[in-house]
């Protein structure tokens, strides 16, 4: 059993489409005034069928008052870690500190290059993420002294100026699978953003999984509980409280302290906020008090 001790967030996972424009951001003024903790949107800049997400993610932010947002990943080859710094500060800044950088390697290389992306073999796409969370991370840092300066095979920056400071640190979230991604977020991740239906073993995956993310944490010189684990569900499930009993299962026995769901769906965002939340929150709290150390 594997319990990090992250507070629990619950959360909504939207579809960007552009045929019903407004039903994205409807879906995350449902989300913000349902109490959900945050309203992630997938992000594919090659489907023009779909909204661009990080205009997306400022239109959203701008019409919502207190629920976090981030995409659910973004495509890294398709957006420049030095832009992207500065894009998440200032929708920071902007939003009260209310955004978080869920990052992707790449996939869909086809559509990545036919956008005038860098085509990259799957090993070559995690050794540019690394270089980018470093370019992005010293952006960000306005305190450390000198420009940036960055000579990667991958990406260059040459004295960058550093800033604008976030207003909160902006936690960055890995979307990973295999081993190297999976080292990958346990060295530079602030945490773990799967699927759980893209799991090559659904839930029965998660103890390797969470192995591999601890030992290359430790290896790093940090805590395994520095990474915090999230997890996206494609669709809740139809009964309330036997849901709330396996995803209060996922949080005791795997780590899984964030749950967030899909299914485009205004009832299924308020259901989730009004009954199965609480529902998790008590059985954590309830099991944890249990297993929690006399004073």
């Amino acid at each position: 059993m594997t319990d990090y001790g992250h507070d629990l967030l619950f959360g909504s996972f939207v579809t960007p489409g552009a045929q019903d424009p407004r039903k994205a951001v409807d879906l995350a003024i449902t989300a913000d005034k349902a109490g959900l903790d945050l309203v992630t949107f997938q992000d594919h800049p090659y489907q023009p069928g779909f909204l661009d997400t990080w205009t997306l993610l400022s239109y959203a932010a701008a019409r919502t008052q207190r629920i976090r947002l981030s995409g659910n990943v973004l495509s890294l080859p398709l957006r420049p870690p030095a832009v992207l710094a500065r894009a998440a500060a200032s929708l920071d800044v902007l939003s009260g500190g209310r955004i978080e950088l869920g990052l992707g390697a790449g996939a869909f290389w086809d559509g990545i290059a036919a956008m005038g992306g860098r085509r990259l073999s799957p090993g070559q796409g995690v050794d540019a993420l690394a270089e980018g969370i470093g370019i992005i991370r010293d952006l960000w840092d306005v305190d450390a002294r000198g420009r940036v300066d960055h000579d990667g095979e991958y990406y260059t920056v040459k004295g960058a100026k550093r800033g604008p400071r976030p207003a909160h640190d902006i936690g960055i979230w890995i979307g990973a699978y295999k081993k190297r991604m999976l080292a990958l977020t346990g060295a530079l991740g602030d945490g773990w953003l799967p699927s759980m239906d893209y799991l090559p073993k659904g839930p029965d995956s998660l103890p390797e999984m969470n192995a591999r993310i601890d030992e290359a944490a430790t290896e790093a010189g940090r805590q395994p509980s520095d990474v915090r684990r999230l997890m996206n569900f494609m669709r809740a499930g139809e009964d309330s409280d036997q849901w709330a009993e396996y995803l209060a299962g996922l949080a005791l026995d795997h780590g899984i302290s964030a749950f967030i769901v899909g299914g485009d769906d205004h009832a299924t965002t308020e259901r989730l906020a009004a009954e199965v939340a609480p529902a998790v929150r008590e059985l954590v709290a309830r099991e944890r008090g249990r297993t929690a150390p006399a004073t």
